[in-house]
């Protein structure tokens, strides 16, 4: 455990050189669920304590259990990018969220946001 701690924070310490210029100004994780998140790197810390990577910055702190993390690196886009998709690409398999957490189907959508998770990407959708 000692040695994964140690190259995790290795590698962080080298990648942070590239994110200094701001030329990719976010961290992104991945989890082993595929979920991913991002978080600025202005004023971002990392510590790694209890099995745990706790990222914070002036925006908030995110915790991830260093057991579901599969990866991370710098991007020069954060998650929070809308992306366009079609009802075909509304599978059995996507789960479909209004902004509220609640979780909808196809026929309760009506105008508004959602967020629609499959197994490839989380993405932002607009019904008009």
């Amino acid at each position: 455990m000692k040695k994964t701690i140690l190259t995790l924070m290795m590698v962080i310490a080298a990648v942070t050189a590239q994110a200094d210029d701001y030329d990719y100004p976010y961290l992104t994780f991945e989890t082993t669920d595929g979920t991913v998140q991002t978080i600025s790197v202005i004023s971002l810390t990392i510590k790694i304590a209890d099995g745990n990577l706790v990222a914070t910055n002036g925006e908030g702190t995110q915790t991830f259990s260093l057991k579901d993390l599969s990866k991370m690196y710098f991007s020069s886009e954060g998650t929070t990018a809308i992306h366009s998709i079609d009802n075909g690409q509304l599978t059995m398999d996507s789960e479909v969220y209004d902004l509220q957490g609640h979780r909808v189907t196809k026929d309760q959508m009506r105008r508004g946001v959602y967020i629609v998770k499959s197994k490839e990407r989380t993405y932002k959708m607009i019904v008009k």
